[in-house]
């Protein structure tokens, strides 16, 4: 079974969106076949979706140490002088707002986004792998 790149990184979106346990995804691995679950969705969740091996949980940026981890890999090798400020804002609200202004003011804002996304698809094809999930 393939899944397309694309989708599955939507939908790596759709689950990391909101508070955790909110948005939920599931790909059939049979059918390729993705289930969506949060408050607004209106899919028709399969009876033995928590019960049968072929579905399996997509994970969060978070499960993917997409998160705070990244960000932290970033300034260590970008800003290595930022890096104390870095940590601190992730100890507060507004970590990530106040971690791209930062990078705005350091003309690192593009950069920044080309890494997520590298180390993004990075994840992915290592969950997929690890899943035997074909892309």
């Amino acid at each position: 079974m393939t899944i397309n790149y694309k989708d599955l990184e939507l939908t790596l979106e759709f689950v990391s969106s909101g508070y955790e346990f909110e948005s939920s995804a599931y790909l059939d691995k049979e059918t390729g076949v993705i289930y969506y679950d949060s408050d607004e969705s209106e899919d028709e969740l399969p009876e033995d979706l928590f019960e049968n091996a072929k579905y399996i949980s997509i994970p969060s940026k978070e499960d993917l140490g997409l998160g705070k981890p990244l960000a932290i890999e970033y300034a260590q090798k970008n800003l290595p002088n930022e890096l104390e400020l870095v940590n601190s804002f992730f100890r507060s609200k507004g970590a990530y707002s106040n971690f791209k202004s930062l990078l705005g003011s350091k003309d690192q804002l593009e950069n920044w986004y080309a890494f997520e996304r590298e180390s993004m698809k990075k994840a992915i094809l290592e969950w997929c792998a690890e899943n035997e999930i074909s892309i």
